[in-house]
């Protein structure tokens, strides 16, 4: 939603684990956004995280949008602690919320925004839920 570009990520069969690159305009100023899907550590056990943890601790970054699994919440912190570890600016961003919901899963946003010392958004991606929010963390230019 943020970039316009429309695929199926995952890391399991039949799905892209590759880099995805989009574009948008913050303050009249083009901003590169680079997806790295199937990144569950910056310890990597295969390529796609091999890949993502060269990317995140060689290249500039003005932000880290990490968008983590909110039906699995548990599996997806370990990346958020590491990069926090790397002391790069980080906005945690709690995609298929209403998933979690429906499932009974009770997020406490205040609470894990003050244990984790970061921005947590919640969001449904193909609704666009949460996206508004998500912007108004993107640094300025």
């Amino acid at each position: 939603r943020l970039t316009g570009i429309k695929v199926i990520i995952s890391n399991y069969p039949g799905t892209t684990v590759e880099f995805l690159e989009g574009s948008m305009i913050i303050d009249n100023k083009k901003v590169k956004i680079i997806d790295a899907p199937g990144t569950y550590s910056l310890i990597p056990s295969d390529r796609a995280e091999e890949a993502a943890a060269h990317l995140l601790m060689r290249e500039p970054t003005d932000l880290v949008i990490n968008v983590v699994d909110a039906t699995n919440l548990e599996r997806n912190l370990y990346l958020t602690l590491q990069l926090k570890e790397l002391t790069l600016p980080i906005v945690l961003d709690l995609n298929m919320i209403d998933v979690a919901r429906e499932r009974g899963i009770e997020i406490d946003t205040p609470d894990l925004e003050q244990a984790l010392g970061i921005p947590v958004i919640p969001s449904v991606a193909v609704s666009g839920e949460g996206i508004k929010k998500l912007r108004e963390h993107l640094p300025p230019n």
